[in-house]
């Protein structure tokens, strides 16, 4: 699928008009559905067919974040070819205590992966963690960048923010 259909096909089916309160506290009179492009596996594929092209030379191991950049992540794993790992907001307290799961992050250079970012403060947060862990991040894909600072943010924080489409 070119590139500009899938930006039509996922405005016109995910972009929401109205009043909605942000991850950030803020509020919005747009919002992006992105369980639309999602949970729809046609749509999904080219997100991450789309999505394939973007990802930087030499990362080993894609990390999608809790819990819409899971989807993502699979999506973008099938046509990159490189393994996957799930990363939680917060380690989980029983069984493997894992903050991340699927591929081992430790000494790797790891993309992150998101659906929709705005503020970037998710990312930011995970991409500590997993820092702090060993992971090595410096790059963050979304599906769709707000245009809302979180480009800026992120790259105070020492991560190229690579956007599929800005809204």
């Amino acid at each position: 699928m070119e590139t500009a259909d899938l930006a039509a096909i996922i405005a016109e089916r995910c972009r929401l008009t109205g009043s909605f309160v942000l991850r950030s506290g803020r509020t919005a009179t747009h919002y992006f559905d992105k369980y639309q492009f999602e949970a729809d596996p046609v749509l999904l594929d080219a997100v991450g067919a789309g999505l394939a092209r973007l990802v930087p030379a030499g990362t080993e191991v894609l990390a999608g974040l809790e819990m819409g950049g899971i989807a993502v992540v699979v999506a973008l794993g099938r046509h990159a070819g490189l393994p996957c790992a799930f990363v939680r907001k917060a380690a989980k307290p029983y069984g493997t205590g894992r903050l991340a799961e699927g591929a081992d992050l430790t000494g790797r250079r790891v993309l992150l992966v998101e659906d929709v970012v705005t503020s970037g403060g998710q990312i930011a947060l995970s991409a500590a963690a997993l820092r702090s862990a060993g992971a090595i991040v410096s790059d963050a894909v979304c599906v769709i960048d707000r245009q809302e600072g979180g480009t800026e943010a992120l790259a105070a924080e020492g991560i190229t923010l690579h956007p599929l489409f800005r809204f």
